[in-house]
Order: C-alpha cells, then sequence, then structure tokens
C-alpha cells in the first residue's frame, strides 16, 4: 500500500515573476526616456502686461453675517449692503467693465455656507472671474 504524505502549505512567496516584471518595466523606461522632451516653461515679465491689473470689488462677510463691499481702485474701507443691494451693485459694475474681479472675504468665524450662498449669487449675476481672499499666517 503507499503512503501518502501529507501536503504542507507553502509559505515563501515566488518572487522571480515579480523581478522579471520589474525588469522589463525598466528596459522600457530606459529606451523611451531620451524621447521625451522637456516642456520650456515661459515665465512672465514685466514688460509684456499690457495694462495694469485691475483693483476687484471685495464682499467681506462679518462674523454676524452682514456684508460690506469694497471697491479696492478707491476706497480703503467697506459700505455696508445687503444681499439684494449687493446684487445692484455688482450688475452695475459689470457693466461698466465686464472682465472685473470680485473677490469675498470672510471672518474666521463665518460658516462656509455663508461663503457659498454669496459666491452662489454671484455667479447668478453673471461674474465671470470669482475668487476667495485668504491672508497668509502670520509666524
Amino acid at each position: 500500500m503507499i503512503r501518502k504524505r501529507p501536503r504542507r502549505a507553502m509559505n515563501q512567496i515566488n518572487v522571480v515573476p515579480y523581478i522579471d516584471v520589474m525588469l522589463v518595466l525598466l528596459v522600457i523606461f530606459m529606451v523611451t526616456a531620451p524621447f521625451i522632451n522637456p516642456s520650456q516653461v515661459e515665465l512672465p515679465s514685466i514688460g509684456k502686461s499690457s495694462q495694469a491689473p485691475v483693483a476687484p470689488l471685495e464682499v467681506m462677510i462679518r462674523a454676524d453675517g452682514s456684508l460690506l463691499l469694497r471697491d479696492r481702485a478707491t476706497s480703503a474701507t467697506g459700505a455696508p449692503v445687503s444681499v439684494t443691494g449687493l446684487a445692484g451693485v455688482i450688475q452695475r459694475r459689470q457693466r461698466e467693465d465686464g472682465n472685473r474681479p470680485v473677490v469675498i472675504s470672510a471672518d474666521k468665524s463665518v460658516r462656509y455656507e455663508a461663503v457659498m450662498r454669496v459666491m452662489d449669487r454671484l455667479q447668478q449675476l453673471g461674474v465671470a472671474r470669482i475668487g476667495l481672499l485668504v491672508r497668509p499666517a502670520q509666524s
């Protein structure tokens, strides 16, 4: 009678196929590397700008939820405005200069939903350039 030996589980992983695949990929990358041309980055220079950048309109959201509108080109302080008043002023300023950016700055304690409501309202008004104003941390 033939005695069958019980099979034992193999506890080693055969890594030879993985090494083969890695070497093939290495050869492919070495062969194709000379054909890849690094792109040239053209950095902006001061003389290329034809006009000075436009000072944006700034919508400030205070901690209590009230809105202030400041024209950075003319005033240093913001004028209080309601959401409906904001729509009228923004539409009037956009008719004067349709490419004028509008930035939103909010107090640190303002909820994100309030900022999104203002941003959504500006998009409904057709403002093409909307940004968020951030101040770098003081260290």
